[in-house]
């Protein structure tokens, strides 16, 4: 008899909670207002970071700043003293290495999601994939303005130690066209690089394309019968005008279209395969 009470007044445990939860009453789902996207300055913000912290960027960052360095440093022992040693000269010393070694960064801000298998990860945190992306692409474009800006600063140092070493009288004048024409052309280097990337979506193949198929078509262009073609769609041809500041005409006309084939069309397509491509993680 003593035992049935001491049951009676013991539920167990399941029950309990089972009364404790009764009647309570939970949403079908979660309000709108409750769920509120990543931001596109964070997105970009780790975008930047993946540049940097990645062994593959960093090394590639060093790169670029040593062989900058190199190369603007060659420029001091050569020639004449008197000749070719303005702040300008320095200054198209930097583009030479930045030109092949910033597309590459463009490739690898869009590869490594598939090469390093990453793109499970941030797919999830982030379903829109244009707004990737489109982060991306910010943050590879920031990350070449400040390299540039490091070029510019590197030529400014060898300038100054020419005229110490070598006593060369520099002159420091650099049309705004010539500085607005380097930045222009080489942020549309980048964007080829990145367009290369997004499309084929393969870091050896992307680099080995984008090297490759430019140098192809500019050989085509020095036949007789391509040579209009080329004016008008060889990249290398119709940025030369930006990087000298003498942008004039049709110049413009034939950039866009250039830029129009290499850049837009090889993007859209990039990111059409990007948004339907199959994410694995191993």
């Amino acid at each position: 008899m003593n035992t049935t009470a001491t049951h009676s007044h013991h539920a167990p445990p399941a029950q309990t909670h089972e009364r404790q939860t009764a009647g309570v009453r939970l949403p079908a789902r979660l309000a709108k207002d409750d769920v509120s996207g990543i931001p596109f300055t964070r997105l970009v913000k780790v975008e930047l970071r993946k540049l940097v912290d990645t062994r593959s960027g960093r090394w590639l960052l060093i790169a670029i700043a040593a062989i900058t360095t190199i190369v603007v440093g060659i420029l001091v022992f050569t020639g004449k003293a008197s000749q070719s040693k303005d702040f300008e000269n320095f200054l198209q010393a930097t583009i030479i290495p930045q030109s092949f070694l910033l597309p590459i960064l463009g490739i690898l801000a869009v590869t490594t999601e598939w090469s390093q298998r990453t793109g499970l990860v941030t797919f999830t945190l982030e379903p829109k994939r244009t707004r990737v992306a489109g982060s991306k692409l910010v943050a590879v474009l920031l990350t070449s303005m400040a390299i540039m800006l490091l070029g510019a600063a590197t030529a400014a140092v060898f300038t100054v130690l020419t005229q110490a070493v070598r006593g060369s009288e520099p002159s420091w004048h650099v049309g705004w066209q010539v500085l607005f024409g380097i930045l222009v052309a080489q942020l549309i280097n980048v964007g080829m690089g990145f367009a290369f990337g997004a499309l084929i979506q393969n870091t050896p193949g992307a680099i080995v394309a984008y090297l490759f198929l430019p140098i192809v078509w500019t050989m085509l262009g020095a036949i007789s019968w391509m040579r209009t073609v080329a004016q008008w769609a060889d990249t290398s041809v119709t940025t030369a005008p930006l990087f000298q500041g003498q942008m004039q005409g049709d110049d413009w006309a034939k950039l866009a279209v250039s830029v129009l084939i290499w850049v837009v069309i090889p993007v859209t397509l990039g990111l059409v395969r990007m948004v339907r491509s199959e994410v694995k993680s191993a």
